[in-house]
Formats: C-alpha cells, sequence, structure tokens
C-alpha cells in the first residue's frame, strides 16, 4: 500500500502560475501612489501634494511637447523632401519615355529603309539625290543610336536613383510619424492624470492652486506705450521700431489667447510657438523648440535681459517666454491657461538668449 507516502498539500491559489500573478497584483497594490486613488482607504492628498505633482505632470507634458514639436518639424521637412522626390521623378520618368519613344522611332526608320540593298535604292529612287541625302542621314543614325541608347540609360539611372531617394524619404517620414505619436501619447498621459489630481480638490484649493502656479490668473493689461512703469509694475511695449519691440506688440497682442500643446498661432500658442510667432513678425525666423531656440542669436546674462529677449526655464530647457522688461515675461504657460504676463523669477531659471 502507498500509506507511508507523504500527502499532497493543495495551493490555495489553484496553481504556481496564479500564485505569482497573486503576488505580482498584491505588490502592485501595495506600491500605488496615494495619487492614483486605487483604494478608499487611501488617504486624501493634501493641496501642497497635488501642486507638486500636478506642477511636475505639467513640467513633463511641457519636455513632451518640445519633443514632439521637433519630432513634427522634422517630419514635415521630410514629408516636403518625398513631395520633391515624387515630382522629379514623375519629371524624369517623362523624360525617360520621351527618350525611349525616339530611340524606337529612330530604330524603326532604319528597320525600314535597311530592308533593301543601297544599290537597289538607289536605282529605283524616283529622284536620286534625295536618295543621297537620305542615305547620308542613315549613315549618321549609328551615331544617333548610340547617343539615344546612351540618353535612356541615363534617364533610367535617374529614375532609379530618385526612387530609391524617395523609399528612404518615405521611411524617414514613417519613422517620425511614429515618433510623433509616441509624444503625443505621453503628453496626453500626463494631462489626463494632472486633470485627475486637480479634480480632487474643493474649488477654494483649486483656485488657492492657479494663484501659486506660474500659469495662474493673467496679470492687468499692458500700459499704453508712453507711459511710465514702476520696477515690478505691467511694463509697456517698447516704441522703437525696433524688432525686439515689433516682438514685444506681437507678444502683448497674444496676451489672453489659449494655451494649446503644438500650437504656433494666431489664435492658440504652446510656449515656444508665441515667441516663434513673435519674432517671425518683426521678420526673424526661430527654429520651433525650446532647446534649439536657446542657441538662436546670442545668449545674453540675467542681469543683460532686455525687451525681447528670449527667457528660459527648467534644467531641460523645456519651457521659454519673450522677455517685456521689469523683470517680466509674456509666456504661454501651460494646458488650460492663456498666454499671459509673469515674473521670471516664478520658474527655475535656464538662460536666456538675444535673437536679434
Amino acid at each position: 500500500m502507498a500509506s507511508h507516502r507523504k500527502p499532497r498539500q493543495r495551493t490555495l491559489s489553484g496553481g504556481p502560475v496564479r500564485t505569482t500573478a497573486a503576488t505580482l497584483a498584491l505588490a502592485g497594490a501595495a506600491t500605488a501612489t496615494v495619487f492614483e486613488g486605487t483604494s478608499q482607504a487611501d488617504p486624501r492628498p493634501t493641496p501642497a501634494q497635488v501642486k507638486s505633482e500636478v506642477d511636475r505632470l505639467y513640467e513633463e507634458a511641457e519636455a513632451a511637447t518640445e519633443q514632439y514639436n521637433g519630432a513634427k518639424e522634422q517630419a514635415d521637412e521630410a514629408e516636403r523632401a518625398l513631395t520633391g522626390l515624387r515630382e522629379e521623378t514623375a519629371r524624369k520618368t517623362d523624360q525617360l519615355n520621351t527618350a525611349r519613344s525616339a530611340l524606337g522611332t529612330l530604330a524603326a526608320s532604319q528597320y525600314r529603309s535597311g530592308s533593301l540593298g543601297t544599290a537597289v535604292q538607289l536605282a529605283m529612287a524616283s529622284d536620286p539625290q534625295e536618295y543621297l541625302s537620305q542615305a547620308a542621314f542613315i549613315a549618321r543614325a549609328g551615331d544617333r543610336n548610340a547617343v539615344g541608347v546612351t540618353t535612356v540609360r541615363r534617364r533610367l539611372d535617374e529614375v532609379g536613383q530618385l526612387r530609391k531617394q524617395a523609399a528612404g524619404r518615405l521611411a524617414d517620414l514613417r519613422s517620425r510619424q511614429d515618433e510623433l505619436a509616441g509624444h503625443k501619447a505621453v503628453i496626453e498621459e500626463k494631462l489626463t492624470a494632472a486633470k485627475n489630481l486637480l479634480a480632487r480638490l474643493t474649488a477654494e484649493e483649486r483656485a488657492a492652486y492657479e494663484a501659486q502656479s506660474p500659469g495662474g490668473p493673467a496679470a492687468a493689461p499692458a500700459a499704453p506705450a508712453g507711459s511710465t512703469a514702476s520696477k515690478g509694475s505691467t511694463p509697456p511695449p517698447p516704441a522703437d521700431g525696433s524688432r525686439a519691440a515689433r516682438a514685444v506688440a506681437f507678444a502683448y497682442g497674444a496676451i489672453g489667447k489659449p494655451y494649446v500643446w503644438g500650437a504656433t498661432g494666431p489664435g492658440s500658442f504652446d510656449c515656444s510657438g508665441l515667441t516663434q510667432a513673435a519674432w517671425l513678425s518683426a521678420g526673424v525666423s526661430l527654429p520651433r523648440t525650446t532647446y534649439t531656440q536657446i542657441n538662436a542669436g546670442r545668449r545674453v546674462s540675467r542681469d543683460q535681459l532686455a525687451p525681447g529677449d528670449l527667457v528660459f526655464f527648467y534644467s531641460g530647457v523645456t519651457h521659454v517666454g519673450l522677455y517685456v522688461g521689469n523683470g517680466q515675461m509674456v509666456h504661454a504657460p501651460r494646458p488650460g491657461s492663456t498666454v499671459r504676463l509673469a515674473p521670471i523669477d516664478s520658474m527655475p531659471w535656464a538662460g536666456a538668449s538675444r535673437p536679434a
């Protein structure tokens, strides 16, 4: 009998796979943050905790937005190049078909004229002089045939090379489009998480967060040109007609327009879209992203700032505004906000540059 055998122990999970799955699920639940609200037992986050987490999410979303802007610029360039290559390929294909047609016509003519011997053709010709002229043409036709073949070969090579380049550009475009989709997903994930966190605040707490945020309530309208303004008050736009003055005037005109990530105007902007559009209105073309705009023009120190300078923030250079004087800038802060005036010391300083 087998009564001496050790009895099999039954597991509560029903098997090792299910045990592992249950362990991982418990571990995941145990490490969930208080912000995710996965359990009714989770303590309600304090307004300070919410502010810290929302600020972090917005900063990460803005970093992803600038990466999106850079990838979109490259995707647009790849698309333009692909369009140009396709148009050039069509032109070269037309030239190839014309060369083939000419070569075929010449070959057919040679075949027809060469069906009788030269002496017989001369004897049967109604006009011997005309025949002799044709014979001279036929003699030259060999050279023309060689030229036609060379032309067709060259056109074939050109079309083949263009098609190869177009295939490469198409692959590059698809890669950039995949990159765009990835950045877009990150942005939307961060913004959704921030929105959900803010929804957990009371109306009073939400108002307090907005007031303390760099993207808080809009400042007062700009003072009229020519007026005086004390340190820290709203500075008037410069009236000297310079390019910097025109860029500042554009930025003032954009105050109140909504922040939309990826937007460059005229109805909405993200941070680098606003500064790019402002300087473009003054005839100066800037790169699209914060991390390329900081290298456009001449770098300036904080104590050398002048209206029109670009001011950058955060260690990753993920935010930019347009300096307008008196320690203030016009900027597009974040989703849910509008273009507005703000102190330049409201965010971690990263540097400044002067486009012109």
